[in-house]
């Protein structure tokens, strides 16, 4: 019964720390208004990004990234392993549909990556390899997000940790349902490309939205 108890209270402290939405705080405080005006209408850094503030931008992604991290780690300190895991993978939930803003977020890309790096950095390591090397050879951010997260649980069963495998498996199905519109135009060739020009704004963040 305890152990229930702190996986409920990891769950619902994870959830409530991802599901603050730093993009918009921080670009309604810089006077930019509602970020959700704005191109994809998503809260992420690569939508704040398109502001023209890099530095707001980048704000956002190590906030995104922390505040799953932060998650992860203080229920795992505190209640064990695999409250840190509940913890990291509710703030990931949080980020992507947070109550405040009617369940509509990020992508959670960047919360991913902030989770995994805690609960276990070789994981967290490969991820950002993996979305490095593929947005470097193909020049399609989305693309890297998507290899990164198939790379998680791969190489979370390398090193034997089936616990961080069965997370990160569960989390890279929800990255794909919610990057399902730039798969679709991957296929088609149409994704924007890093450092290219987009013909027309897309329906969503192409970068992932983190």
């Amino acid at each position: 019964m305890m152990d229930a108890l702190y996986y409920l209270i990891a769950a619902l402290g994870g959830y409530l720390l991802g599901s603050i939405p730093f993009g918009l705080v921080i670009t309604r405080l810089a006077g930019l208004g509602d970020i959700r005006a704005i191109g994809s209408g998503n809260i992420g850094a690569t939508n704040v990004l398109r502001t023209g503030r890099k530095d707001l931008a980048l704000a956002t992604l190590l906030l995104d990234a922390g505040k799953a991290g932060i998650a992860a780690a203080i229920f795992g300190y505190f209640l064990g392993t695999t409250a840190g895991l509940i913890a990291g993978a509710a703030a990931f939930a949080g980020h992507c549909f947070p109550v405040w803003l009617n369940f509509k977020g990020g992508k959670g890309v960047a919360t991913f990556v902030g989770t995994v790096l805690v609960v276990s950095w070789p994981v967290g390591l490969t991820v950002i390899a993996a979305w490095l090397i593929t947005a470097a050879i193909f020049r399609i951010s989305s693309l890297g997000a998507l290899v990164a997260a198939l790379a998680a649980p791969v190489a979370a069963l390398v090193i034997g940790r089936p616990d961080v495998a069965i997370m990160t498996g569960l989390l890279a199905v929800l990255i794909y349902w919610l990057h399902r519109a730039n798969i679709g135009r991957i296929l088609k060739g149409e994704e924007p490309r890093i450092g290219g020009k987009k013909t027309a704004p897309a329906e969503d963040d192409p970068a992932s939205h983190p």
